[in-house]
């Protein structure tokens, strides 16, 4: 699942070979994906691209027409192609192409069993709903311990699925939920109202750090290494069976309600 600092550097990416360009097509091979039946995707094309912008793990393009807002859902993510480039053989799963003045084009893709991924063309990306509910980003410089508080109140639920409910903190996915409790060093099952003041300021700079250091390591990182850059960096998540980097006891791998966790039995405990 793309997370904000994966998604923060394909923006960058993008948003620097993208801004000042014209739209020449718009093509959508997957009508489902598109969420804006008034506004389709095609009427973008002709516009200029102004701006390129992350929203949480969803990306913006503002152009002279409105915004286009794409979200990533599971499996989802942009593929830059340059201007000639030959055909993807075997082809990649295509629901949306953008083709730029220049002959260059992004591809949008979704690689899940499942489509997520979205579509949608707005005049303000809150006209999306999930970008109007989005909840504070640790990727923020205004991301403050007191944001952090209101998410986690006095709720009854397990803070690893509160980390990854994008409308109590933005960005944040099943890999570097998984990171961000190891560093912590607290359980993934533990819930919030459990959590004593000590626990959450440790949650608090384990999230900035994690989330922050994960999104300088990833800046220029072309968008067809990004994922492979993630899994090599995680210290926990994907590592069952592994040992520990910390302590060296071997690494948990559990499975729940159709979601898994990976953990330090002794740094967690």
């Amino acid at each position: 699942m793309p997370e904000s600092p994966e998604v923060q550097a394909l923006v960058e990416f993008v948003g620097e070979r993208v801004v000042g360009r014209s739209i020449t097509e718009l093509d959508v091979a997957e009508f489902r994906v598109v969420k804006t039946r008034d506004r389709p995707p095609g009427s973008l094309v002709g516009a200029t691209i102004s701006r390129v912008q992350r929203f949480g793990k969803h990306a913006g393009f503002e152009t002279t027409a409105g915004w286009l807002m794409v979200g990533f859902g599971r499996n989802g993510w942009l593929r830059w192609r340059d201007a000639g480039e030959p055909v993807d053989e075997p082809p990649v799963p295509e629901v949306m192409r953008i083709g730029l003045d220049d002959g260059e084009r992004i591809q949008v893709i979704d690689t899940g069993d499942f489509l997520a991924v979205t579509a949608a063309v707005v005049d303000v990306p809150a006209e999306v709903s999930g970008i109007a509910t989005l909840g504070p980003d640790p990727l923020a410089l205004e991301f403050s311990r007191e944001e952090l508080e209101r998410a986690l109140g006095t709720r009854r639920k397990q803070i690893k699925a509160l980390l990854q409910e994008q409308t109590s903190i933005a960005g944040i996915g099943n890999a570097y939920s998984d990171e961000i409790l190891h560093r912590a060093r607290l359980p993934h099952d533990v819930h919030a109202v459990a959590l004593d003041q000590t626990a959450r300021e440790r949650l608090f700079h384990a999230i900035v750090d994690i989330m922050r250091g994960a999104r300088e390591a990833r800046r220029g990182v072309a968008p067809d290494r990004l994922k492979q850059a993630k899994v090599e960096a995680m210290a926990v998540h994907g590592r069952g069976g592994q040992p520990c980097p910390v302590c060296g006891t071997l690494i948990v791998d559990e499975i729940f309600s159709g979601a898994s966790a990976q953990f330090c039995p002794h740094c967690q405990a």
